[in-house]
């Protein structure tokens, strides 16, 4: 069904030109509004804290990883993605739970053992996993390939770079290694928790939105435009990562 509706063919040119036009101001919007702090960013405010703080300070340190799981839409480009064909609350609850474990699980080893890696390259990957969602929701890998990769393993495995973003972040802040761990959880959780809250106001936004004609209508349009925000946000990173 959703090969089938996504077929260029079935829409006209003016159609195009709309998503065009959609494509183009979305493009406006994130230049207008990107700053240093792009994607994975932390305010200053927020690392001046983290960088003075010394000891175990459990409760803000969950009040900054829901902040930055908010505020962070890349985290929720992809989450919308991930979503946006799924109806059922279990099947929502599986990939959101694979996307956590992958981002849990390489923000903790990512600070603890000190790996270096560049944040632009990350962040880029990052992109890239906005871009592979959008696509695989526009029925591209059965067109182009024959087949539908795995799209729990993928949701699992781009969890894994979003850890790893936030990591590289935070390995910048030098963080006390007095109550070191126990931050890392309390920030961890607080990231969780972010999720679930802005997992819960997409859900209502898309609940009322799948219930008007204009859903099935527009779908190709909504994920044509969360692809470009994707490339977007790669080709910033990239872009940084060659300059910097």
């Amino acid at each position: 069904m959703i090969d089938a509706l996504f077929q260029r063919s079935a829409y006209p040119a003016a159609s195009w030109i709309y998503v065009h036009r959609w494509v183009l101001a979305s493009l406006l919007l994130v230049l207008l509004f990107s700053q240093p702090a792009f994607a994975h960013g932390v305010e200053a405010g927020d690392k001046g804290y983290i960088q003075e703080t010394s000891g175990i300070v459990f409760l803000p340190f969950v009040y900054l990883g829901a902040k930055h799981m908010v505020t962070g839409y890349d985290h929720l480009l992809f989450l919308f993605g991930v979503i946006f064909f799924l109806y059922k609350m279990k099947d929502i609850g599986i990939y959101v739970t694979m996307f956590a474990i992958g981002h849990s699980v390489t923000l903790l080893f990512g600070v603890l053992s000190n790996i270096s890696v560049s944040s632009y390259l990350v962040d880029a990957i990052i992109g890239l996993s906005v871009v592979y969602k959008a696509l695989d929701n526009m029925g591209a890998y059965q067109r182009w390939f024959g087949f539908q990769p795995n799209t729990k393993a993928a949701t699992l495995v781009f969890g894994l770079f979003h850890g790893f973003g936030l990591a590289t972040k935070l390995q910048d802040f030098e963080m006390s290694p007095d109550g070191l761990v126990a931050n890392l959880i309390a920030f961890n959780i607080g990231v969780e928790l972010g999720q679930l809250l802005a997992l819960g106001g997409i859900l209502i936004v898309m609940g009322f939105w799948r219930k008007t004609p204009s859903f099935w209508k527009h779908a190709y349009l909504a994920n044509t435009v969360v692809m470009t925000l994707g490339f977007v946000l790669m080709g910033y990173q990239l872009v940084g990562y060659f300059v910097a």
